[in-house]
């Protein structure tokens, strides 16, 4: 199977839920329609030490909100809650106007992704802009669930599927950015050439505090305005990647 954009120079992978956008939709739909913070954040301390998969760990959220909500109206709570990081649209249109693709990698679903999309750039832009994601399992009776692009893996959707195979292409393949903000973003991650980790002041920030302590280089980012200029740095040869990491 031949890969998309093998023949580009560069390829921006890039996570969705609080990478893309201000803030998680699946969190935001678990909270406010599902069974709330407190039972997802119990649930979040089970998958991070290993009681529970990741995969089972979300499944049991988005069935909290299946169980209220239909997924009608679960797309449209999210459409319209759901803000872009401020410097994206830039970001996504400098990487157009260069030939540089830009896919996301995200282990939400991809209704709802597309949904968010087509409200926040536009339906013209979001249709150009590819989605790796999960798929949603509607009934005929209107009850619906996650449907895992990876059934078989632990995470639902192992990312690292997508941008490992890039690593064995003669010569090596494309430059790969990929731009992320969470623990399940590491294994797509280390197949890229630069990665840019979202840093938020007060929050968590699960991706750079697993980084650093794993002592994995990468550069930290606000909104994307900063990863257009590192990119753009790095494509007209201003700097190099090596000089990047050095810092």
């Amino acid at each position: 199977m031949s890969l998309p954009f093998a023949e580009k120079p560069f390829i921006v992978f890039s996570d969705f839920d609080g990478t893309i956008t201000t803030e998680d939709s699946n969190d935001a739909a678990t909270d406010n329609l599902g069974f709330g913070l407190e039972k997802r954040r119990a649930l979040n301390v089970e998958i991070l030490n290993g009681s529970t998969t990741f995969r089972d760990g979300f499944r049991e959220m988005i069935d909290s909100v299946a169980a209220k909500k239909t997924f009608e109206e679960t797309k449209e709570y999210l459409k319209n809650k759901i803000k872009l990081d401020p410097g994206f649209k830039e970001f996504y249109h400098w990487c157009k106007a260069n030939d540089i693709p830009v896919v996301i990698v995200s282990s939400g679903m991809v209704p709802i992704i597309r949904a968010i999309m087509e409200n926040l750039v536009g339906p013209e832009d979001a249709a150009d802009i590819p989605i790796i994601a999960n798929e949603v399992d509607q009934k005929e009776d209107g009850s619906w669930t996650i449907k895992f692009r990876h059934p078989e893996s632990g995470f639902g959707h192992d990312k690292s599927r997508t941008t490992t195979p890039y690593r064995d292409l003669p010569g090596g393949g494309p430059t790969i950015f990929f731009c992320g903000d969470g623990v399940s973003d590491l294994s797509a991650a280390r197949a890229a050439d630069l990665l840019f980790v979202k840093v938020i002041p007060n929050h968590t920030n699960d991706l750079s505090v697993h980084c650093d302590r794993e002592k994995i280089p990468y550069v930290a980012f606000e909104q994307f305005l900063q990863v257009k200029d590192t990119v753009e740095s790095v494509v007209t040869k201003k700097t190099t990647i090596e000089a990047l990491l050095k810092k």
